[in-house]
């Protein structure tokens, strides 16, 4: 018996060379190895290898990989071993062994094709494993058919229902996106609304619903769908705080797994298909960057073709667990299409160049903002939109996270660097600012609870949070929240009786769904002290709801949280660990999402060797999504 569990029993060859060294894992050996005792033939150990980082990447997130770029691939595990210094195989020759070989073929006695090898108008070659080749192209092929038409709209009617829900704002002047984003809506039958944090993405997807429903009536059938259940809570509650403004009909926002209907059994087996689409004339998705390629196809697949779809999501911000990264694909991908018709109508006024009087003005606008370029312009033609005024955080914060976006290492050290009092970068043994609002966070928390004032409780526990990459470690969750209730218990604070699994005070962090109580995987709360007894205390909006702990299943402390946790939710302060800069999971897109949950301030633990190493490595997620595939 193998003592090790990362090394995979019976490799032999490459894969046993690749799996001590960490690059592959046990899985990625035991996939390659059944692919090949399936297809009942040799395989060269280059494309043997191939596969099985095909396989390590889709785990890593990848829809396929670049077989130009296997080196890329994130390790399995660290083994202390130099991946250098192994057998790779020549990325010119790869590409025809892979095609030759017996499984990307088929043949009489063996119909099955395995893998599938394409080559992008970019010239590089992608292997797939097939189902993802599959779904991939059916999900290319499925947007190409909506793009190829759109919906016929009364030009005049739009612009005044347009003017009605977008009033001019004299303190922001220049091109409104948000109306611009509903325009699209209305005249495409796909569209992406992108944006950071507090960029206005669900105040506009609002208004959106207001102007179909303005312009088709009151029986447009709506879908809001999300996911998680937590993140469609959420979507439905900042569309019902709007509906005293703009009424707004009752739409109840669901994950997009209910909105399918899944089939007894479990998998990707859903009541709503291809051959039994959904009933809705509009559904809208929040936080479409967390949607896996798979979700996606099963979607897409489910929808009529005169559904009108909004996606909405930050396309910088942490991925799915899943393969594919379908919301950022689709923005960054290459767009040339010429803005035409009722859409370049409708938005004339925000896309028309600035006027300035060359005599006395030198140049256009500075401000990027102020003008929508020619390239912004063919991504409104082909249904993106990207809202970029925030109005969740301050300057400074939003220059940090510009910094860490672009990966420019150096301007986000000197952003640090310069003392301001919201933006701190510290050592552990020196996190004196760190610990000293941590603290204060945990105290607040323990007095309003132990007084019984839920709402002050829940208050303070939406003021503040520790954010971890890592759950196991000297930069996880279980070892900063540990230090967290020390720092908090550091005086004469005796709130803490960690004896007991429930006291006044305690953050929860819900892992489990109850949809009786409407409670969500994800989902944050406090015990509090109410009379001679304890209750959990959670609060959505303007909802306060006290439930006994014995009914809550899957429940787990909230003092620190992993940053995938965090993804959806905001607080006036973070304290963001940074793992060491060897760290698999440290990225700059964890480091963007992570810094973009707070509003007021956040102060970064650990070290500038670390932040660095995390701006300057971006993750790697293939996909063909963002190319056009001119051989199969």
């Amino acid at each position: 018996m193998n003592a090790d569990n990362r090394i995979a029993l019976r490799a032999e060859g490459v894969l046993a060379d690749f799996n001590r060294a960490g690059v592959l894992g046990p899985a990625d050996v035991h996939v390659a190895r059944r692919l090949v005792t399936i297809r009942r033939a040799e395989v060269d150990p280059d494309v043997l290898l191939a596969v099985a980082l095909t396989v390590r990447a889709v785990r890593a997130g990848s829809v396929c990989i670049d077989l130009a770029r296997l080196r890329d691939i994130p390790p399995d595990s660290d083994t202390g071993t130099d991946p250098a210094e192994l057998s790779w195989p020549d990325p010119l020759a790869l590409p025809d062994k892979v095609r030759a070989s017996a499984l990307a073929t088929t043949s009489v006695e063996s119909p099955l094709q395995p893998l599938r090898v394409v080559t992008t108008d970019d010239g590089a070659s992608l292997l797939y494993l097939d189902r993802y080749f599959r779904e991939e192209q059916r999900v290319r092929a499925i947007l190409a058919e909506r793009a190829a038409g759109e919906p016929f709209v009364e030009v005049a009617r739009v612009a005044t229902e347009l003017g009605a829900l977008f009033p001019p704002d004299p303190e922001a002047p220049g091109p409104d996106r948000q109306r611009m984003a509903a325009a699209v809506a209305a005249t495409r039958w796909t569209t992406v609304l992108a944006g950071g944090p507090g960029t206005g993405k669900t105040h506009t997807a609002a208004r959106i619903i207001a102007l179909l429903y303005a312009l088709h009536g009151s029986g447009l059938r709506v879908g809001l769908c999300a996911p998680t259940g937590r993140a469609a809570a959420s979507l439905q509650d900042a569309v019902t705080a709007q509906s005293a403004q703009i009424a707004l009909p009752d739409v109840e926002a669901v994950t997009i797994h209910r909105l399918l209907g899944p089939l007894p059994g479990g998998g990707h087996r859903f009541r709503h298909h291809a051959s039994n689409r959904l009933p809705h004339d509009v559904i809208i998705v929040d936080e479409a960057s967390m949607v896996s390629l798979t979700l996606m196809y099963h979607l897409l697949e489910a929808l009529r073709p005169t559904t009108r779809l909004v996606m909405i999501g930050d396309p910088d911000q942490l991925a799915s667990v899943d393969a594919g990264a379908v919301l950022a694909d689709l923005v960054h991908r290459s767009h040339t299409t010429e803005l035409a018709g009722p859409l370049a109508d409708l938005v004339t006024t925000d896309t028309a160049p600035p006027v300035t009087d060359t005599a006395t003005d030198t140049g256009a606008a500075t401000d990027p903002d102020a003008t929508v370029a020619v390239s912004e312009r063919s991504e409104m033609a082909d249904g993106v939109v990207r809202l970029r005024r925030r109005r969740r955080f301050g300057a400074r914060i939003g220059r940090l996270a510009d910094a860490v976006r672009a990966g420019d290492a150096d301007e986000a050290l000197s952003i640090l660097d310069a003392g301001a009092p919201d933006l701190t970068l510290e050592p552990v043994e020196e996190a004196h600012i760190a610990r000293g609002e941590v603290s204060a966070w945990v105290q607040t928390m323990s007095s309003a609870a132990e007084r019984g004032d839920a709402e002050a409780a829940l208050t303070a526990l939406g003021g503040h949070r520790v954010l971890c990459a890592h759950r196991e470690g000297p930069a996880g969750v279980r070892q900063w929240s540990q230090r967290v209730t020390a720092w908090g218990t550091d005086g004469a604070s005796s709130f803490l009786d960690l004896d007991r699994p429930w006291y006044p005070g305690r953050p929860l962090l819900l892992t489990e769904t109850d949809h009786r109580a409407r409670l969500f995987n994800g989902d944050t709360g406090i015990v509090v002290a109410e009379d001679d007894r304890l209750m959990a205390a959670f609060g959505r909006g303007t909802d306060l709801r006290l439930v006994h702990p014995g009914r809550l299943r899957g429940v787990s402390s909230a003092y620190a949280m992993t940053i995938h946790r965090s993804q959806g939710s905001q607080y006036r302060a973070v304290a963001v660990v940074i793992p060491p800069a060897d760290s698999a999971l440290l990225s700059r897109e964890l480091l963007y999402t992570a810094i973009t949950r707070a509003t007021d301030s956040v102060r970064l633990i650990g070290t500038a060797e670390g932040l660095r190493a995390g701006i300057e490595r971006k993750v790697l997620r293939a996909s063909g999504l963002r190319s056009s595939i001119i051989d199969v």
